[in-house]
Protein backbone atom coordinates (compact mmCIF):
# COMPACT_ATOMS: atom_id res chain seq x y z
CA UNK A 1 0.00 0.00 0.00
CA UNK A 2 1.56 3.49 -0.91
CA UNK A 3 2.11 5.48 2.23
CA UNK A 4 -0.59 8.17 3.08
CA UNK A 5 1.72 11.21 2.99
CA UNK A 6 0.26 14.87 3.43
CA UNK A 7 0.86 15.88 -0.35
CA UNK A 8 -1.46 12.89 -1.01
CA UNK A 9 -4.13 13.80 1.07
CA UNK A 10 -3.59 17.42 -0.14
CA UNK A 11 -4.10 16.45 -3.22
CA UNK A 12 -7.28 14.18 -2.87
CA UNK A 13 -8.73 17.21 -0.83
CA UNK A 14 -8.21 19.69 -4.00
CA UNK A 15 -9.61 17.36 -6.86
CA UNK A 16 -12.57 15.86 -4.58
CA UNK A 17 -13.34 19.13 -2.18
CA UNK A 18 -14.23 16.42 0.36
CA UNK A 19 -12.63 17.33 3.79
CA UNK A 20 -9.12 16.53 5.14
CA UNK A 21 -9.95 13.45 7.20
CA UNK A 22 -12.86 12.02 4.85
CA UNK A 23 -9.41 11.76 2.36
CA UNK A 24 -7.47 10.50 4.43
CA UNK A 25 -9.67 8.04 5.12
CA UNK A 26 -10.39 7.13 1.14
CA UNK A 27 -6.99 6.99 0.78
CA UNK A 28 -6.48 4.12 3.36
CA UNK A 29 -9.25 2.37 2.12
CA UNK A 30 -7.91 2.23 -1.41
CA UNK A 31 -4.42 1.77 -1.28
CA UNK A 32 -3.29 5.63 -1.82
CA UNK A 33 -5.23 5.43 -5.22
CA UNK A 34 -6.34 8.71 -6.37
CA UNK A 35 -8.77 7.77 -8.60
CA UNK A 36 -9.86 5.09 -6.65
CA UNK A 37 -10.67 7.49 -3.49
CA UNK A 38 -12.10 10.13 -5.48
CA UNK A 39 -14.72 7.18 -6.74
CA UNK A 40 -15.31 5.99 -2.76
CA UNK A 41 -15.49 9.67 -1.93
CA UNK A 42 -18.13 9.85 -4.19
CA UNK A 43 -20.30 6.78 -3.83
CA UNK A 44 -20.64 8.40 0.24
CA UNK A 45 -21.54 11.80 -1.16
CA UNK A 46 -18.20 13.28 0.24
CA UNK A 47 -17.23 14.52 -3.59
CA UNK A 48 -18.49 16.63 -5.99
CA UNK A 49 -19.02 15.19 -9.45
CA UNK A 50 -15.63 14.58 -11.52
CA UNK A 51 -15.86 17.57 -14.05
CA UNK A 52 -15.54 19.29 -10.87
CA UNK A 53 -12.22 17.83 -9.94
CA UNK A 54 -10.65 18.85 -12.88
CA UNK A 55 -10.62 22.60 -12.07
CA UNK A 56 -7.20 23.48 -10.48
CA UNK A 57 -5.99 26.76 -11.17
CA UNK A 58 -2.95 27.27 -12.84
CA UNK A 59 -1.64 30.67 -14.79
CA UNK A 60 -1.38 31.53 -18.31
CA UNK A 61 -3.61 32.67 -21.27
CA UNK A 62 -6.08 30.94 -23.49
CA UNK A 63 -6.41 32.54 -26.77
CA UNK A 64 -9.31 32.32 -29.59
CA UNK A 65 -9.09 33.54 -33.22
CA UNK A 66 -11.32 32.95 -35.99
CA UNK A 67 -10.69 33.30 -39.78
CA UNK A 68 -13.74 33.60 -42.08
CA UNK A 69 -15.35 29.66 -41.36
CA UNK A 70 -12.27 28.44 -39.17
CA UNK A 71 -11.71 28.83 -35.77
CA UNK A 72 -8.94 27.92 -33.26
CA UNK A 73 -8.45 27.77 -29.17
CA UNK A 74 -4.52 27.91 -28.02
CA UNK A 75 -3.54 27.43 -24.48
CA UNK A 76 -0.28 28.53 -23.32
CA UNK A 77 0.75 28.51 -19.18
CA UNK A 78 2.71 30.23 -17.26
CA UNK A 79 3.85 29.79 -13.52
CA UNK A 80 2.56 33.04 -12.60
CA UNK A 81 -0.76 35.28 -13.17
CA UNK A 82 1.97 38.35 -13.17
CA UNK A 83 3.37 36.96 -16.79
CA UNK A 84 -0.34 36.51 -18.02
CA UNK A 85 -0.71 40.51 -18.05
CA UNK A 86 2.69 41.29 -19.46
CA UNK A 87 1.96 42.53 -22.87
CA UNK A 88 5.06 40.20 -24.35
CA UNK A 89 3.47 37.09 -23.02
CA UNK A 90 0.09 37.95 -24.49
CA UNK A 91 1.63 38.64 -28.01
CA UNK A 92 2.54 35.37 -28.26
CA UNK A 93 -0.66 33.52 -26.85
CA UNK A 94 -2.05 36.23 -29.82
CA UNK A 95 0.37 35.13 -32.40
CA UNK A 96 0.15 30.97 -32.08
CA UNK A 97 -3.68 31.18 -31.37
CA UNK A 98 -3.20 32.87 -35.35
CA UNK A 99 -0.83 30.41 -36.38
CA UNK A 100 -3.05 27.44 -35.05
CA UNK A 101 -5.77 28.47 -37.76
CA UNK A 102 -3.19 26.67 -40.26
CA UNK A 103 -1.78 24.54 -38.74
CA UNK A 104 -4.59 22.59 -36.47
CA UNK A 105 -4.14 20.92 -33.15
CA UNK A 106 -0.87 19.37 -33.44
CA UNK A 107 0.78 20.62 -30.61
CA UNK A 108 4.37 19.61 -32.10
CA UNK A 109 3.29 20.72 -35.50
CA UNK A 110 1.99 24.39 -34.20
CA UNK A 111 6.13 23.97 -32.13
CA UNK A 112 7.17 23.67 -35.16
CA UNK A 113 5.45 26.32 -37.28
CA UNK A 114 6.98 29.28 -38.21
CA UNK A 115 6.35 32.63 -35.45
CA UNK A 116 6.10 36.00 -37.40
CA UNK A 117 9.38 37.06 -36.22
CA UNK A 118 10.72 34.40 -38.24
CA UNK A 119 11.60 31.75 -36.01
CA UNK A 120 10.02 28.37 -35.15
CA UNK A 121 7.57 28.80 -31.51
CA UNK A 122 9.15 26.92 -29.79
CA UNK A 123 12.31 29.29 -30.58
CA UNK A 124 10.33 32.09 -29.66
CA UNK A 125 8.67 30.27 -26.78
CA UNK A 126 12.41 29.71 -25.15
CA UNK A 127 13.23 33.12 -25.85
CA UNK A 128 10.24 34.11 -23.86
CA UNK A 129 10.95 32.20 -20.82
CA UNK A 130 14.61 33.13 -20.65
CA UNK A 131 13.54 37.50 -21.13
CA UNK A 132 10.32 37.25 -19.02
CA UNK A 133 12.18 34.97 -16.88
CA UNK A 134 10.00 32.27 -15.67
CA UNK A 135 8.76 29.06 -17.14
CA UNK A 136 6.15 28.84 -19.70
CA UNK A 137 3.97 26.00 -21.71
CA UNK A 138 2.54 25.19 -24.94
CA UNK A 139 0.11 23.17 -23.95
CA UNK A 140 -3.07 22.16 -26.16
CA UNK A 141 -4.55 23.38 -29.07
CA UNK A 142 -7.85 22.84 -31.08
CA UNK A 143 -9.25 24.15 -34.27
CA UNK A 144 -13.08 23.78 -35.96
CA UNK A 145 -14.56 24.83 -38.83
CA UNK A 146 -17.65 24.66 -41.12
CA UNK A 147 -18.58 24.89 -44.56
CA UNK A 148 -21.15 27.61 -44.22
CA UNK A 149 -22.28 29.76 -41.42
CA UNK A 150 -19.88 31.15 -38.31
CA UNK A 151 -18.03 30.13 -35.82
CA UNK A 152 -18.80 32.09 -33.34
CA UNK A 153 -15.69 32.94 -30.09
CA UNK A 154 -16.32 33.67 -27.04
CA UNK A 155 -13.91 34.85 -23.93
CA UNK A 156 -14.71 34.57 -20.41
CA UNK A 157 -12.72 36.94 -17.67
CA UNK A 158 -10.86 38.79 -20.46
CA UNK A 159 -7.48 39.92 -20.02
CA UNK A 160 -6.88 41.65 -23.76
CA UNK A 161 -8.88 41.03 -26.89
CA UNK A 162 -8.99 37.28 -27.53
CA UNK A 163 -7.24 36.86 -24.24
CA UNK A 164 -8.52 34.88 -21.51
CA UNK A 165 -9.06 32.59 -18.61
CA UNK A 166 -11.82 30.43 -20.73
CA UNK A 167 -11.99 30.23 -24.24
CA UNK A 168 -14.95 28.69 -25.92
CA UNK A 169 -15.83 28.65 -30.05
CA UNK A 170 -19.33 27.41 -31.37
CA UNK A 171 -19.61 25.82 -34.60
CA UNK A 172 -23.02 26.83 -36.99
CA UNK A 173 -23.78 25.20 -40.14
CA UNK A 174 -25.90 27.55 -41.75
CA UNK A 175 -27.67 29.60 -44.64
CA UNK A 176 -29.21 31.62 -42.01
CA UNK A 177 -28.44 35.53 -41.58
CA UNK A 178 -24.74 36.34 -40.34
CA UNK A 179 -26.12 38.65 -37.46
CA UNK A 180 -28.84 35.88 -36.51
CA UNK A 181 -25.61 33.44 -36.23
CA UNK A 182 -23.70 35.76 -33.85
CA UNK A 183 -26.42 36.33 -31.50
CA UNK A 184 -27.10 32.62 -31.18
CA UNK A 185 -23.67 31.88 -31.27
CA UNK A 186 -22.74 34.32 -28.31
CA UNK A 187 -25.44 32.83 -26.52
CA UNK A 188 -24.44 29.57 -26.88
CA UNK A 189 -20.89 30.36 -26.01
CA UNK A 190 -21.87 31.80 -22.97
CA UNK A 191 -23.71 28.60 -21.89
CA UNK A 192 -20.75 26.53 -22.09
CA UNK A 193 -18.37 28.91 -20.55
CA UNK A 194 -20.87 28.46 -17.46
CA UNK A 195 -22.04 24.84 -17.71
CA UNK A 196 -19.07 22.97 -18.64
CA UNK A 197 -20.67 20.48 -21.12
CA UNK A 198 -18.32 16.98 -21.56
CA UNK A 199 -19.86 16.16 -25.19
CA UNK A 200 -21.90 17.61 -27.88
CA UNK A 201 -24.48 14.79 -27.85
CA UNK A 202 -25.01 12.19 -25.40
CA UNK A 203 -23.97 9.14 -28.29
CA UNK A 204 -20.48 11.31 -27.74
CA UNK A 205 -19.67 11.08 -24.03
CA UNK A 206 -16.92 8.87 -23.33
CA UNK A 207 -17.55 5.00 -22.89
CA UNK A 208 -14.93 5.24 -20.13
CA UNK A 209 -16.36 7.86 -18.23
CA UNK A 210 -20.18 6.34 -18.59
CA UNK A 211 -18.25 3.12 -17.22
CA UNK A 212 -17.19 4.94 -14.22
CA UNK A 213 -20.32 6.68 -13.87
CA UNK A 214 -22.58 3.77 -13.65
CA UNK A 215 -20.46 2.29 -11.12
CA UNK A 216 -20.54 4.71 -8.66
CA UNK A 217 -24.35 4.88 -8.95
CA UNK A 218 -24.75 1.28 -8.73
CA UNK A 219 -22.75 1.32 -5.19
CA UNK A 220 -25.21 3.93 -4.39
CA UNK A 221 -28.20 2.22 -5.22
CA UNK A 222 -27.18 -1.26 -3.75
CA UNK A 223 -26.62 0.49 -0.59
CA UNK A 224 -30.70 1.48 -0.58
CA UNK A 225 -31.36 -1.96 -0.27
CA UNK A 226 -34.29 -2.56 -2.95
CA UNK A 227 -34.72 -5.32 -4.92
CA UNK A 228 -32.01 -5.70 -7.93
CA UNK A 229 -34.30 -5.12 -10.42
CA UNK A 230 -35.27 -1.38 -8.16
CA UNK A 231 -31.59 -0.77 -8.19
CA UNK A 232 -31.43 -1.45 -11.99
CA UNK A 233 -33.66 0.98 -12.56
CA UNK A 234 -32.05 3.40 -10.47
CA UNK A 235 -28.38 3.09 -11.73
CA UNK A 236 -30.18 3.32 -15.55
CA UNK A 237 -31.70 6.54 -14.31
CA UNK A 238 -28.88 8.05 -12.59
CA UNK A 239 -27.13 7.30 -16.00
CA UNK A 240 -29.82 8.98 -18.09
CA UNK A 241 -29.79 12.02 -16.15
CA UNK A 242 -25.95 12.19 -15.97
CA UNK A 243 -25.75 11.76 -19.76
CA UNK A 244 -28.54 14.65 -20.75
CA UNK A 245 -26.55 16.77 -18.45
CA UNK A 246 -23.33 16.23 -19.39
CA UNK A 247 -23.86 16.49 -23.07
CA UNK A 248 -24.57 20.22 -24.55
CA UNK A 249 -27.64 19.68 -27.05
CA UNK A 250 -29.58 18.20 -24.36
CA UNK A 251 -28.34 20.60 -21.45
CA UNK A 252 -30.79 23.26 -20.42
CA UNK A 253 -29.80 26.86 -21.11
CA UNK A 254 -28.48 28.92 -18.45
CA UNK A 255 -30.08 31.88 -19.41
CA UNK A 256 -33.91 31.00 -19.23
CA UNK A 257 -33.33 27.50 -16.67
CA UNK A 258 -35.86 25.98 -19.00
CA UNK A 259 -35.07 25.44 -22.68
CA UNK A 260 -32.68 22.20 -24.16
CA UNK A 261 -29.93 23.93 -26.44
CA UNK A 262 -31.53 21.46 -28.97
CA UNK A 263 -34.39 23.81 -28.62
CA UNK A 264 -32.82 26.95 -28.61
CA UNK A 265 -31.09 26.50 -32.09
CA UNK A 266 -34.48 25.09 -33.28
CA UNK A 267 -36.30 28.27 -32.48
CA UNK A 268 -33.48 30.59 -33.85
CA UNK A 269 -33.62 28.75 -37.06
CA UNK A 270 -37.18 28.91 -37.19
CA UNK A 271 -37.33 32.40 -36.93
CA UNK A 272 -34.44 32.43 -39.25
CA UNK A 273 -36.36 30.90 -42.03
CA UNK A 274 -33.13 28.54 -42.40
CA UNK A 275 -32.23 25.47 -41.08
CA UNK A 276 -28.86 25.55 -38.01
CA UNK A 277 -26.88 22.59 -37.18
CA UNK A 278 -24.58 23.47 -33.64
CA UNK A 279 -22.14 21.04 -35.16
CA UNK A 280 -19.19 21.34 -32.76
CA UNK A 281 -17.48 23.29 -29.81
CA UNK A 282 -14.50 24.05 -27.56
CA UNK A 283 -14.15 25.39 -24.33
CA UNK A 284 -10.53 25.50 -22.66
CA UNK A 285 -10.52 26.48 -19.41
CA UNK A 286 -7.09 27.73 -18.16
CA UNK A 287 -5.27 25.64 -15.95
CA UNK A 288 -7.73 22.38 -16.15
CA UNK A 289 -6.39 19.25 -15.11
CA UNK A 290 -3.47 21.02 -13.71
CA UNK A 291 -2.85 21.47 -9.80
CA UNK A 292 -0.33 24.35 -8.95
CA UNK A 293 1.70 23.59 -5.96
CA UNK A 294 0.80 24.57 -1.90
CA UNK A 295 3.54 23.87 0.27
CA UNK A 296 2.00 25.59 3.15
CA UNK A 297 -1.55 24.23 2.00
CA UNK A 298 0.57 20.53 2.95
CA UNK A 299 1.99 21.66 6.10
CA UNK A 300 -1.75 22.44 6.78
CA UNK A 301 -2.54 19.22 5.85
CA UNK A 302 -0.01 17.56 7.70
CA UNK A 303 -0.94 19.22 11.28
CA UNK A 304 -4.56 18.91 11.05
CA UNK A 305 -4.26 14.51 9.39
CA UNK A 306 -1.49 13.65 11.01
CA UNK A 307 0.29 12.46 8.58
CA UNK A 308 4.20 12.22 7.74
Amino acid sequence: MAEITAALVKDLRERSGAGMMDCKKALMENGGEIEASIDWLRTKGLAAAAKKAGRQAAEGLVGVAVSGTTGAAVEVNSETDFVAKNEQFQDFVRAVTNIALETGDDIDALAAAQHPEGVAVSEKLTSNIATIGENQNLRRARRISVNKGAIVPYVHNAAAPGLGKIGVLVALESDAPADKLESLGKQIAMHIAAAFPLALNEADLDPALIERERAIAAEKASESGKPAEIVAKMVDGSIAKFRKENALLSQIFVIDNKTKIADVVAAVAKDAGASITLTDYVRFQLGEGIEKETSDFAAEVAAAAGVS
